[in-house]
């Protein structure tokens, strides 16, 4: 045990502007993304930082994981030990059902909280840095498609050399002719990867893919829907394309079940799929199974890119780069003290305590729209 105790949790719900609308299989953001932060206060001054990014269209909305920190977990967190991460952690498991995004913001904070009191970042609680950097992907989702294209051009000569292209949301008509655009506008040497976010329907997906084959994605992410892995595994035997399980896998058993049978090549690992320690677990699995594993977001601030950049350093499966980008190239400010740090188209791993960059609580309060106490 150690001889510090938390002693006060902050809730607070924080509309962060965006740059561009972006379109996606699952939904459309505009305008902002709505996102939780958790401050932790503790008796020894140290303070830790949580962020969870919420969407209705994934496990739950806002309000939703806004109630468990503020009814369910505080009262579990009160007093508590800020080393006892596993402990507490079972407990908001057995307080609320689901809720993925909240325990993930929670965890980060107690992380944050341990780091700094042990003078370490937050991966070498994981078992220390695998790798000092990670390749970074930009996704493409912009409704015009010119603006995208400019952006990559821009990104490409910053030194990114991976993009997503959500598809799925105008048709597949539109789809082909943004690939290729895409292909013809973008240097050779570009990695091109596709993302339906569950938008296909499965009685004519396999066609469908088989068209978007000829551009040479490196993989295709969640081509049906959540539920349909069985639908997965028949596309990932018809495909030469390697298929990624996004929304299918929040969970190790998720993981075994894709695992058992063949229905994906790839996992896509994401800090909100219920936190660093969770997501070490689905990696695990897919280890086992032999399938890679890629960084993954939900629209996360710098804050919660900065928990998956950690786990990603520390966990050599997870592979195939992140798309930690919102921080530096969507939001129009980020809450982060500095800015998130990519140098030449990679994230840098911080080696700072905790998880590296503290929240400038100017900024926070700048876009908080509620605070709970």
């Amino acid at each position: 045990m150690s001889d510090i105790v938390i002693t006060g949790v902050t809730v607070f719900k924080v509309r962060l502007p965006v740059v561009s609308e972006r379109r996606q299989g699952s939904g459309i953001t505009k305008d902002a993304v709505t996102n939780i932060f958790v401050k932790l206060d503790t008796d020894a001054g140290i303070v830790g930082w949580g962020e969870a990014a919420t969407s209705a269209t994934f496990p739950g909305g806002t309000e939703a994981h806004m109630a468990a920190l503020h009814i369910y977990f505080r009262p579990l967190v009160m007093g508590a030990d800020p080393f006892r991460i596993e402990q507490i952690m079972e407990q908001a498991e057995r307080a609320v059902v689901h809720g993925a995004e909240a325990k993930a913001g929670l965890e980060m904070a107690l992380f944050d909280i341990v780091g700094k009191a042990l003078g370490t970042p937050v991966c070498n609680l994981l078992g220390g840095a695998y790798r000092d950097e990670i390749p970074l992907s930009f996704s493409i989702a912009n409704p015009d498609l010119g603006a995208d294209v400019e952006m990559a051009k821009r990104l490409y000569d910053d030194g990114l050399r991976i993009f997503k292209v959500k598809t799925g949301a105008a048709g597949h008509a539109e789809d082909l002719r943004r690939l290729e655009t895409l292909r013809a506008e973008l240097a050779p040497d570009v990695d091109l990867r596709v993302d339906y976010n569950q938008a296909l329907d499965v009685f004519d997906a396999i066609p469908k893919l088989r068209d978007v084959e000829a551009f040479r994605p490196t993989f295709i992410e969640q081509p049906v829907n959540i539920d349909r892995i069985d639908a997965m595994a028949e596309i990932t035997r018809a495909l030469d394309t390697p298929i990624m399980a996004d929304e299918s896998a929040f969970s190790p058993a998720d993981a075994l079940a894709i695992a058992r049978l063949r229905a994906a090549d790839i996992i896509s690992i994401k800090v909100m799929k219920g936190g660093m320690l969770n997501v070490r677990r689905i990696s695990a699995v897919a280890q086992a199974a032999g399938i890679p594993c890629y960084g993954g977001d939900m629209a996360e601030s710098g804050l919660g890119h900065l928990a998956g950049t950690h786990v990603i350093a520390a966990t050599p499966n997870i592979s195939l780069g992140c798309e930690f980008y919102q921080a530096t190239y969507y939001l129009k400010e980020d809450i982060l003290a500095a800015p998130f740090p990519v140098v030449n188209g990679k994230v840098q791993v911080p080696t700072t305590p905790g998880l590296g960059i503290d929240v400038d609580e100017d900024k926070l309060a700048k876009y908080t729209i509620e605070r709970l106490t």
